[in-house]
């Protein structure tokens, strides 16, 4: 058995170095070495809406950790990058360090695929690091050949969402708190009112969970040459550790230190000196990137939470964005490219029937990147097409409301009291220190049940659906991507490009121009965006695939003036 797998494994070696000579011979010139430049992607952060950073920003010997936002590339400018790099015929090839690259979940499986063209245009991909993970290797894999530091390590784990509740805290200290809601999935809240996940809401992350992490399995190994199932087993066994066990299951193709990572790329190009060789970051190489000519199609993005007012997708605000793309007579289509989690209900609203308004006059496609759930969903829902990726976090067609009470904590904690005088019974209804009565607590499910209602009615109406089809798939219940496809949420997995591009045909143009909207925001201090933006991003963490979007999921807004949120 042992034979057979080394023999396997050598053969498969072989194979994948025979595959990289010949992208290499593709783009050679006559002496049979690589002519051009190295794009190297090596350091970049990449978000849905890139930012031009601050001069205060200050990178700190903590993986992962800066103080100030930092610059960030857009995923559009990304994408148009390595699609241009693929035709460009002063880029040879690229080279990968998986080690500092940062991007959310989505954005990771929208830019693979980009890699894996540019591979597939016969220039090779080589990718080096000093230890792998989920979202680093999933990236690596992509790459004709990986390579690895040989005292690095590393491991694939799965996914998995830990959740905490505070009911027995808040009992004790006498916090209460009323969750009102329409969904047996819609588990927003549920931290502040149980003491343990509900069945419902452990199914719920069961499917989540698996959904996104067979999506990177079956990636990871359709690169690699392997059985999913294989590497499932090699996952679960715990076989994957040291820097050894990698090159033994065929899943990297050498051990290399960086000086020899340095060799190895100057003999692709037929040289001993690295000086020789040409590189350019992606990051330089993003400037150059062409956006198209003619008549516009705009890419609207609404990123993270809907609210009233903010710096966010504030209602209102927002809306005249969306009038304003619909009187501008040189955009003949729209992108709406959904990165929320939901929000505030009359918000939601306002931006919906916008978006309808502009629907009725041009194009508009839907794209979403890790999330379009809730409200976020419900704004994008009428589109005429809806894109998404796999792992993106949709659906969660649901209301909840929430109040707490603390006037019981503040007498039994803090020494105190609070006493009320009203000019009619329910003054005080739903008040920070009074709480509800039952009878109050009848009104505002009665509200939620209304809310819900049209929630599901819009949505049945965009998707061409009975209200009843709409109420078996929502609940509140969130669906990855590639089963809100299958259950007609979505309509198809695509890229960010692969939205644009349908726009495009949808208006009848042959040739465009790539706008986006609202502008390009600005991070760190002195920056206008500074306001509730953190000192400190712990990038690790909330980037790497199947986290980003879980620990933000389920999102819940806490307002005592508007306590409904979708």
């Amino acid at each position: 058995m042992l034979i057979i797998m080394y023999s396997t494994m050598r053969k498969f070696i072989l194979v994948t170095f025979a595959a990289l000579l010949a992208a290499v011979s593709a783009y050679a010139g006559s002496d049979g070495f690589l002519k051009g430049k190295v794009l190297r992607i090596d350091k970049e952060t990449v978000a849905e809406v890139g930012s031009e950073g601050s001069p205060f920003d200050i990178d700190l010997p903590i993986p992962g950790v800066s103080i100030g936002g930092g610059s960030k590339l857009s995923l559009l400018d990304v994408e148009l990058a390595l699609k241009q790099a693929a035709k460009d015929d002063d880029i040879a090839m690229i080279y990968f360090n998986y080690d500092h690259f940062s991007a959310p979940t989505s954005a990771c499986e929208e830019i693979r695929r980009y890699i894996r063209e540019f591979s597939e245009a016969g220039k090779p991909v080589v990718a080096y690091g000093h230890s792998l993970g989920n979202g680093s290797y999933y990236m690596a894999s992509a790459a004709d050949r990986v390579f690895l530091h040989p005292k690095g390590s590393g491991s694939l784990n799965g996914l998995s969402s830990t959740q905490y509740f505070l009911k027995d805290l808040l009992d004790t200290l006498g916090v209460e708190v009323k969750l009102i809601r329409h969904g047996k999935f819609k588990s927003a809240g549920e931290m502040y009112i149980r003491n343990s996940m509900s069945p419902e809401n452990r199914r719920q992350y069961e499917a989540l969970l698996e959904a996104s992490w067979s999506t990177l399995v079956a990636d990871m190994a359709a690169s690699r040459g392997i059985e999913a199932s294989q590497l499932r087993e090699w996952i679960g066994n715990l076989e994957l550790g040291p820097a050894a066990t990698w090159m033994d299951k065929g899943l990297i193709d050498g051990l290399k230190y960086k000086d020899e990572m340095e060799q190895y790329i100057c003999h692709l190009f037929g040289t001993t000196d690295p000086d020789a060789v040409k590189r350019v970051n992606l990051k330089e190489y993003v400037k150059k990137v062409k956006k198209g000519s003619g008549k516009k199609v705009a890419v609207l993005y609404a990123d993270g939470e809907i609210t009233r007012d903010g710096n966010e997708i504030a209602g209102e605000k927002f809306a005249a964005q969306i009038e304003k793309l619909r009187k501008d007579e040189s955009v003949k289509a729209v992108v709406f490219r959904v990165n929320s989690p939901g929000g505030e209900v009359v918000a939601a609203d306002i931006i919906r029937r916008e978006i309808e308004l502009l629907g009725k006059e041009k194009p508009v496609i839907a794209s979403y990147a890790s999330y379009a759930a809730s409200g976020g969903y419900l704004i994008s829902a009428g589109c005429s097409k809806i894109f998404c990726d796999n792992t993106t976090l949709t659906g969660s067609i649901g209301v909840f409301g929430m109040v707490p009470n603390l006037g019981k904590a503040a007498s039994k904690v803090l020494k105190v009291n609070f006493e009320s005088v009203e000019s009619d019974p329910h003054a005080s209804a739903g008040g920070l220190f009074t709480g509800m009565d039952d009878e109050e607590e009848a009104w505002y499910q009665k509200e939620i049940e209304l809310i819900y209602e049209d929630f599901v009615g819009v949505v049945a109406q965009g998707r061409n659906m009975t209200t009843e089809q709409v109420d078996d798939l929502a609940q509140g219940r969130v669906w990855a991507g590639k089963d809100a496809i299958l259950l007609g949420l979505c309509d198809e997995k695509g890229t960010l490009l692969d939205a644009i591009d349908y726009a495009a045909q949808q208006a009848g143009l042959s040739r465009y121009k790539i706008v986006t909207a609202p502008e390009k925001k600005k991070n760190g201090f002195g920056s206008k965006d500074k306001k509730n933006k953190p000192l400190v991003m712990v990038q690790d963490i909330v980037s790497q695939p199947g986290f980003r979007a879980m620990a933000e999921m389920p999102f819940m807004t806490i307002d005592p003036v508007n306590p409904f949120a979708l």
